[in-house]
């Protein structure tokens, strides 16, 4: 069997999945999935009806990309994307946390932008005022490394990454003028490979 990663091409989440398992070097079938018209073959395999879904090898089935990143991490553990101190590794999973509320957040505006004149105002208020909230948070814990844990870069990066990739995706770029560290981050990790080759398209 071979792996397979049901994804679509703008998900930020399923981003994650793609930048770690091309780090990884990991060899995997990408099957682009209609969110708005999911097929019952992905109905079957994902109850939850999101993406990313993957599929390893040996049949192993997994969503909700940070349960991915982690199993991938685990499971083919070079190089590692995961402190392999306690805590440390607990810190991670926190700024991990973090950068997927923000993808959350920014997925939730761009919802109610595509709704136009039915949008609700409370709505997108609020989603937007949770962008601003965390920005500064994550500008601040790169003013004083080049990486949200220090010297390298882990999976709360690609995490950010991903979120803020979507966003640039939606809203443009004008976040970066604001947030000069994050910028220069950004920018960096576009340098890879595996980055710069999982840009969303619009």
């Amino acid at each position: 069997m071979a792996r397979t990663l049901y994804y679509a091409q703008r998900s930020p989440y399923a981003r994650k999945v793609r930048i770690l398992l091309a780090e990884k070097n990991l060899p995997c079938e990408l099957k682009e999935t209609d969110i708005a018209n999911k097929s019952p073959e992905f109905l079957k395999i994902s109850p939850i009806g999101k993406v990313p879904v993957f599929v390893d090898e040996d049949g192993t089935t997994l969503w909700d990309s940070t349960l991915i990143v982690e199993y991938l991490d685990e499971t083919y553990p070079e190089p590692s994307f995961y402190p392999s101190d306690r805590a440390q590794r607990l810190q991670c999973r926190q700024w991990e946390e973090l950068a997927d509320t923000l993808g959350d957040n920014i997925v939730g505006l761009w919802y109610q932008k595509r709704k136009g004149d039915k949008a609700d105002a409370g709505d997108q208020a609020k989603y937007q005022a949770a962008i601003d909230r965390l920005l500064p948070i994550l500008e601040q814990q790169l003013s004083t490394s080049p990486y949200l844990l220090g010297a390298n870069w882990t999976a709360a990066d690609i995490a950010a990454l991903s979120a803020l990739g979507y966003y640039t995706l939606r809203f443009g770029e004008e976040w970066q003028q604001q947030h000069p560290h994050l910028e220069q981050w950004f920018k960096t990790l576009h340098q890879r490979a595996s980055v710069n080759s999982t840009i969303p398209q619009g």
